[in-house]
């Protein structure tokens, strides 16, 4: 079961998707957006996650600039407007929103336990900013972009933290990518793992990047990462 909520802020209202696991209470993963807002590719990733037995929530972190965008990676006019947004997205605020996301979740009937988040894309570095900055218990990052920028953030992050990135991505280039894996070198809690010959979005549902093989591989470990820090 699923439904679509709104969380109350300070600085006005937002949309939530939430898929519900067959058994509850249960705990709780909050699902970060790429830049094409909260469409078929994240109601479908939020449903496995409560096949799998969590709340699964996804915000709309683009509300502050246009609620309920629904993109796709399929057109160019899609992208463009993707990217415009993307582009004028204040990150901070962006966490601040995913706060408030983990404190709703934590008041749902539905929700007992810890709670993760799991960010791709975009969704990627904010997850590992929420592993900074909020009261999560576990995070996961798929090919974060920009996420070598924020490096500095890397010894706040005191919880268990996994990241994804592809060896052929098209955003996060080479030597990005290491500056990534030698910073997070030494972390006990951090555990970081490449995919080669795949691009950006290799787990994009029915995404023009998907690499089936790759995303079962990457997803599996999530999964078992999950299991082991939440449940």
């Amino acid at each position: 079961m699923s439904e679509t909520l709104s969380i109350s802020t300070p600085d006005g209202n937002f949309d939530v998707y939430v898929a519900y696991p067959a058994q509850t209470p249960a705990p709780a993963v909050v699902v970060i957006q790429e830049i094409f807002g909260i469409n078929a590719d994240m109601r479908e990733t939020c449903d496995e996650y409560a096949r799998q037995g969590y709340v699964a929530l996804c915000p709309d972190l683009f509300w502050r600039l246009q609620p309920n965008v629904e993109l796709t990676d399929r057109t160019e006019a899609e992208w463009q407007q993707a990217f415009k947004l993307y582009q004028a997205f204040d990150v901070n605020l962006g966490v601040e929103d995913i706060a408030a996301t983990i404190g709703f979740a934590r008041t749902l009937p539905q929700m007992q336990g810890k709670i993760g988040s799991v960010g791709f894309c975009l969704g990627g570095l904010l997850s590992f900013l929420t592993a900074a900055h909020t009261d999560v218990d576990a995070s996961v990052s798929y090919y974060g972009g920009g996420t070598d920028q924020h490096l500095s953030e890397l010894p706040k992050i005191k919880v268990p933290l996994m990241l994804h990135l592809a060896e052929e991505d098209e955003y996060i280039d080479a030597n990005a990518r290491n500056a990534i894996l030698a910073a997070v070198q030494g972390h006990a809690n951090v555990e970081a793992f490449t995919y080669p010959g795949c691009n950006h979005a290799f787990a994009r549902n029915q995404g023009a990047h998907f690499d089936a093989a790759a995303a079962q591989l990457a997803n599996g470990r999530t999964a078992e990462f999950f299991r082991k820090h939440l449940k």
